[in-house]
Parts: structure tokens; sequence; C-alpha cells
């Protein structure tokens, strides 16, 4: 560490690799915190999380019991032991609750004054933090499985949102109504994901197998369908061209560059593939456990070198080094299944 301050002094350094060199040794020493606990509100399992990207001091939970929690992340009592406590609660007794299962919720990318949620009740809600009623909500025919904003957006505010049916909608914050529909899946779409890099790309995920890139702008909307083979025709199987996994494809991860994307599938694979060109990179991650049959939300590092992959397994949480598929190290502490995980890089 020393060595790296006295080269930044005295310019022998860039700035950014004091940074990257931190926020690696941060992931490689990450532990159970035993001074730091988070409020027990949800009357079942949580199922998705989101950080506020702003300041990182406020997050979400959405669980199976159809409640919706905003914990404050923040020691604003400076004690070593503490609980994040809840913030407020969008409870069963509320009367804008979901009734089922919240599924996703997602921060405003660029305000913490609006996030989203979305449900087994088949319903896309936008709410407002402050008064936490609904400034708007979608209604679809099917189960949702999944929704996603584009963190980079400037000229558009569409989200995507993946059902039980094989077609992606894209609902505009700006209209309120359904703008767009891509056509292309043929069995229930699981996860759904913006590029960080560019913002009419869209990443897709089904239970049909396949993987599809998409810019909206497009008439005809695929750009990409990946394919696992890179194009070579495979002596196992025939149908298996033009497949992302061998079986339900139900997570997506862009890296922070965007540069790259991850899946996984049931068929206990994760792979690496470049966003651009759609090759399938080959880099072994080895056996991925995966049994959900829902969307598996996974998360990557971001700022580090070399950068890493947060994926649940079972109780733990697998970090892989995202460019060797090394398996660095299991996060041990919780007893049963994990659904979700966030990383905050810049958060303590």
């Amino acid at each position: 560490m020393l060595g790296f301050l006295s080269a930044r002094r005295t310019g022998l350094d860039e700035p950014s690799r004091l940074k990257r060199a931190e926020s690696t040794r941060r992931v490689l020493n990450l532990e159970l915190n035993k001074n730091r606990d988070v409020e027990r509100i949800h009357g079942g399992g949580v199922n998705t999380l989101d950080i506020e990207p702003v300041e990182g001091g406020s997050m979400l939970s959405g669980g199976s019991d159809g409640v919706i929690v905003i914990y404050d992340l923040e020691n604003s009592s400076r004690k070593l032991q503490y609980t994040c406590k809840a913030l407020c609660t969008v409870g069963r007794s509320h009367p804008h609750a979901h009734n089922f299962s919240v599924e996703t919720v997602q921060w405003y990318p660029h305000d913490t004054g609006m996030f989203t949620s979305s449900s087994f009740d088949k319903t896309l809600k936008v709410w407002d933090t402050n008064s936490l009623h609904p400034a708007e909500v979608f209604t679809f025919e099917e189960t949702v499985y999944c929704h996603h904003m584009s963190p980079v957006a400037t000229r558009h505010c569409l989200i995507a949102v993946g059902t039980r049916c094989p077609k992606v909608q894209l609902c505009d914050l700006k209209s309120g109504s359904c703008t767009h529909i891509l056509t292309g899946h043929k069995c229930e779409v699981l996860s759904v994901k913006w590029s960080p890099r560019y913002e009419y790309i869209l990443a897709t995920a089904s239970a049909d197998s396949t993987v599809k890139l998409w810019d909206v702008r497009r008439a005809s909307g695929n750009l990409l369908t990946l394919d696992q083979h890179n194009g070579e025709k495979s002596k196992a199987s025939s149908e298996a061209v033009s497949t992302a996994h061998n079986g339900r494809v139900n997570g997506l991860c862009f890296t922070g560059d965007g540069l790259y994307l991850l899946t996984t599938g049931t068929d206990d694979r994760m792979r690496l593939w470049n966003s651009s060109t759609g090759e399938n990179t080959l880099v072994n991650y080895g056996k991925v456990g995966n049994k959900s049959r829902k969307g598996l939300k996974f998360t990557v590092s971001s700022g580090c070198s070399p950068e890493f992959a947060f994926v649940p397994y079972d109780s733990t949480i697998a970090i892989y080094s995202i460019y060797s598929g090394e398996l660095i190290t299991l996060l041990r502490g919780h007893y049963s299944s994990v659904d979700c995980c966030v990383f905050q890089s810049d958060f303590q």
C-alpha cells in the first residue's frame, strides 16, 4: 500500500491503479461481518435486493411475502456493532401492496425519489419513495418474472419486462404505456438486462435455452442469438446449436464496462460472452450449481483488477474471477438457499 501511495505521489503511477488495488483487496478479504446485522422484516424468503446507485446509503428488498422494505445502510451511531434499520415498509396491510411474491425491485438509476417493483401478481409498479404510493401501475396478462431499467439511458425511459409470455415487453415511463414488444423467444423470459455501455442494447434470457441481444431502435429488434458452439455444429446434438445453455437460462449480468455478458443456466454452467460479437469466450468456471426455477440474481464487481462475479450457490455466495474462471472463495453464513446478492464497492 505504501508503494502505491509513493508512486502516486511522485507521478510514477496513475491514481486509478491504487483504487483498483484497494477494491481488489477488499473483495479478496470479504467475510461475514460479525458487527453488522440487518433488521428482519420479511416473513418469507428474500427474492431481490438493490442498493441505490447515487450515494449507496439505502437498500431495497422484496420478498416472497409480497413485502418491500427500504433499509438505511449508514451507521449514524458510529458504534462498532449496529443493525441496519428499516426506514419504511410496504407491508401486507398497505393499500397498494403486491398480492403475491415480489420478484424484482430496482431504484431509479438517477434519483432515489423513485423505485420500481414487479410481482407474481402480474403487475409492475413505479413508486414515489416519499409518499410510498405508486405513481404508475403496469398490468400484464401473465406472471411477471423480472424487469430492468437502463443505468445509462438519457434518451428513453423504457423498462424491460420478462413474463411467462415469451414476448419481452417495454414499458415507457413517459407515456405510461407498453410501447414495444420484442418477439423471438419460445418460452417464458426469466431475465432481462440493459447494457451499461449502450442505452439501446438489451439482453434477454429464456427457458427455451436462448439468450438474445436486441437493439430496441430497430424494427426487427434482434441483433444476435448467442450460440454456445460459436457456429460450429455440435457433434453430440444438432439441436444444441444457437442455444446459450443446455437448460433454462435464468441469469444475466453485464460486466461493468458492458464489453462482456455473463449468463447462468440450469445446466450448472456459467458462460462469458463478448457482447459485441456474441462469441462464447469458452472461459471454464466448472460446475456452477443452479436449480432455481426462477431468475438467478447475481452480480459483478466494478473497478477491481481482475473483476469478480458473485453468484448464489446453495447456501453460499461463490466468488469467481470473471476472465480466468477461477473459483476464489465461498462466502458462508446463510443457513438456507441464497436467492440473490448485490455488491457495493464503495461502501465499507
